[in-house]
C-alpha cells in the first residue's frame, strides 16, 4: 500500500462512523459530510491504486505482456 491508499482507506471509515453519527444524532448535515468524506477517500483511494499498478506494471498499456 502507498500513502494515497492508507489516507483514502482512512477517510472511508471516517466518513462511514460522521455518516452513522449523523443518523444517530438525526442530523442531515453529518450525514451529508460523511458521505462527502466517504467519496473523496474512494477517490483518493483509487489514485493510489492507480499509481501502485504502474509501478508494478514494467509494459505500456497497449503492448503485451512479457
Amino acid at each position: 500500500m502507498n500513502s494515497e491508499q492508507i489516507k483514502g482507506a482512512a477517510k472511508v471509515a471516517a466518513g462511514k462512523i460522521q455518516q452513522k453519527a449523523g443518523e444517530l444524532l438525526d442530523s442531515e448535515a453529518q450525514k451529508a459530510k460523511g458521505v462527502a468524506r466517504q467519496v473523496e477517500g474512494n477517490a483518493e483511494l483509487n489514485e493510489g491504486d492507480v499509481k501502485h499498478d504502474q509501478r508494478r506494471t514494467p509494459w505500456s498499456p497497449g503492448d503485451q505482456p512479457p
